[in-house]
């Protein structure tokens, strides 16, 4: 007897589909899925809302940016849901802990956003250390070149890195190549694991009293909200740079302002706490500060990442073989 097809269906902005799964992957996935279409003929894949009739009959949901909400409610109209595997990072906005209760497989394409968040961080890092920031504001108000023995180069400088996550530890690889001394800070983390890593493991305040460069790779959670506060900005060294990928909680805003403000510190900042922060603030007018706008992660081009690696894993799934990018349970609290 014929078993049959898995059914695919996608939940996500409807202007993600197109850029996540370009033409080649949906062409992989229909070779694996029998994937639910849109109304009109030649409009492609459907993307279902939590109310469509044809969640039934749903084995595969692909997920991204703006997916609703897998609670209760909505899962009981998926009873033949077997994996969800997500085209994007974070699954806290949709994926509830019901999921796991109901045996449905999860997957995360989180591996495939963090070389480029590792790529725009080891940039900052390049760049702040160059102090090019202030120096090009300077310049362009007429300030001439600087002096030679005003310059700040990159080389012997050492460097703490806030958390050993997936895109942590890729930081800490790409300073290690780039000659710095690496520090790393994460309560999950041992002496060997570090040491693997080409960096010496320590307390977050010896890291701050240590470090030219500090850069925050640690997950936004109730305990590690304003990780980065006044005590420990005020460990840092005259000089040194603040860089921020990961969360905009994890630093307290007002008292990095007073330190940049001070110019004792530079700040280079990808996110914010609030974000957006509001028009006018203060430190988007201070020359030692960037702030972007949360550009680090996968974007433009880059989204066909998500989909390269969700397609991969739906192969992975309809073969028997294990997902690399399966999210569990315990996994949950730890995540960004």
């Amino acid at each position: 007897m014929t078993l049959p097809r898995p059914v695919g269906a996608f939940s996500m902005r409807p202007d993600v589909l197109p850029a996540a799964f370009t033409p080649d992957l949906l062409t992989r996935l229909a070779d694996r899925l029998d994937l639910v279409s849109a109304a009109e003929p030649g409009d492609g894949p459907a993307v279902l809302g939590p109310d469509d009739d044809r969640l039934g009959e749903v084995t595969v949901l692909i997920t991204s940016w703006d997916a609703f909400r897998l609670d209760e409610q909505s899962l009981d109209r998926l009873p033949r849901l077997r994996a969800v595997v997500h085209a994007a990072g974070s699954i806290r906005h949709h994926v509830t802990e019901e999921v796991w209760r109901r045996g449905i497989l999860v997957s995360s394409a989180a591996d495939a956003n963090a070389d480029p968040v590792a790529d725009f961080t080891a940039a900052a890092i390049a760049l702040g250390l160059k102090r090019v920031i202030p120096l090009a504001r300077r310049y362009a108000a007429g300030g001439g070149v600087p002096a030679f023995g005003e310059r700040v180069g990159a080389d012997g400088r050492t460097v703490g890195v806030v958390g050993a996550s997936r895109i942590g530890r890729r930081v800490i690889r790409r300073l290690v190549t780039a000659g710095h001394a690496v520090l790393v800070s994460d309560p999950y983390l041992d002496k060997a694991d570090a040491a693997e890593l080409g960096a010496q493991l320590t307390d977050l305040d010896d890291m701050c009293r240590r470090s030219d460069v500090l850069t925050i790779h640690a997950p936004a959670l109730p305990e590690t909200r304003h990780l980065i506060n006044a005590d420990r900005l005020k460990l840092l060294r005259d000089g040194a740079l603040v860089v921020n990928t990961a969360r905009g909680a994890l630093i307290d805003t007002g008292a990095l302002l007073a330190e940049c403000r001070a110019g004792r510190l530079d700040a280079i900042l990808d996110v914010t706490d609030p974000e957006p922060l509001p028009a006018g603030h203060p430190l988007f007018e201070l020359p030692n500060v960037l702030i972007t706008p949360h550009l680090g992660g996968v974007q433009g081009s880059e989204v066909r990442r998500f989909g390269a690696y969700a397609t991969a894993e739906v192969e992975r799934f309809t073969s028997g073989q294990p997902l690399l990018g399966e999210v569990r349970l315990e996994d949950l609290p730890r995540l960004a």
